[in-house]
């Protein structure tokens, strides 16, 4: 690798600093050797954490010239993968200050924020953090170009998992978020919604977070011993999203169980154009047609 610190210089923002390093790395393999990259922007040693509830911290001087990257040795590789990923990007980004002075430390919550709009510094921080790893470790132009052609379904996510060496739900928010569709991936917890991932276009979720998944969705439906994906079911809209005044669409999800309690729900809205308001079909007719435009 040829990238070095001064590279990035005068980047301070997780967009920026990943564009950087992609357009001086330009071979830069998937897996992303996220080790190798990190011990190149002076990260010296990369250890297992011993500390209790945590998953990650960076070690540093005040004028961050070096840093330690430890890493929850019990956690999965994916994990693990993305973990280094956010403590380097604590390490780079330079309006990242610590609470305790030289030491960043992270819990399963911090590396669970993802808003970067939250008036908390430093759930701000966590979410840049994770913003930057996600984006260095699943490259948008790699990931466009791995996305399997077709209609959208969770049984890609395990694919893109593979690939990129990252967990499921990293893959999932990189997925909801390039995807061409209006996609939302939902991350549920015990049949509470814990948070979610969607794409620019697609609306607010009106499903509030710590509540349990709407009472109509397929998710109560689902064997969730049955690690696979469901199939689509169509769900009236407004169950999940607030939709504009006049605004026609017809959402679908599918459900993929996971361990633990956890579950991932995919929505998939299709917002019918303005030409189509006239359209006279009936909604069960209307997912007919598309099952049809499926196979």
């Amino acid at each position: 690798m040829k990238i070095s610190r001064m590279d990035l210089a005068d980047t301070g923002s997780p967009m920026g600093l990943v564009t950087k390093i992609l357009s001086i790395e330009k071979e830069l393999p998937i897996p992303v050797p996220i080790e190798e990259l990190a011990k190149q922007l002076d990260i010296e040693k990369i250890a297992p954490l011993e500390t209790e509830g945590f998953e990650g911290g960076l070690v540093t001087d005040d004028a961050r010239s070096t840093g330690f990257i430890l890493v929850n040795r019990a956690a999965p590789s994916g994990r693990r993968r993305f973990t280094i990923g956010h403590e380097l990007g604590h390490f780079l980004i330079v309006s990242h200050k610590p609470v305790e002075p030289g030491k960043f430390l992270c819990s399963r919550a911090d590396m669970a924020k993802w808003s970067a709009d939250q008036g908390d510094r430093y759930a701000r921080m966590e979410a840049e953090a994770n913003e930057f790893s996600g984006l260095l470790l699943i490259p948008p132009p790699a990931l466009r170009k791995f996305i399997p052609k077709g209609d959208p379904t969770l049984a890609h996510i395990p694919l893109i998992a593979k690939h990129f060496d990252v967990s499921k739900e990293a893959a999932a928010r990189a997925y909801a978020r390039y995807h061409p569709e209006h996609l939302a991936i939902v991350v549920i917890k015990d049949g509470i919604v814990r948070r979610a991932h969607k794409g620019p276009t697609f609306p607010w979720i009106s499903a509030s977070y710590g509540k349990p998944v709407p009472r109509a969705s397929s998710f109560y439906a689902k064997d969730l011993r049955q690690r696979a994906a469901s199939e689509l079911s169509p769900i009236i809209p407004e169950h999940w999203v607030d939709l504009k005044e006049g605004q026609r669409a017809e959402l679908f999800e599918q459900v993929y169980p996971q361990q633990d309690g956890y579950a991932l729900l995919m929505l998939w809205l299709e917002i019918e154009e303005t030409e189509e308001a006239d359209d006279d079909r009936t909604s069960a007719q209307r997912f007919k047609d598309q099952q049809g435009r499926w196979r």
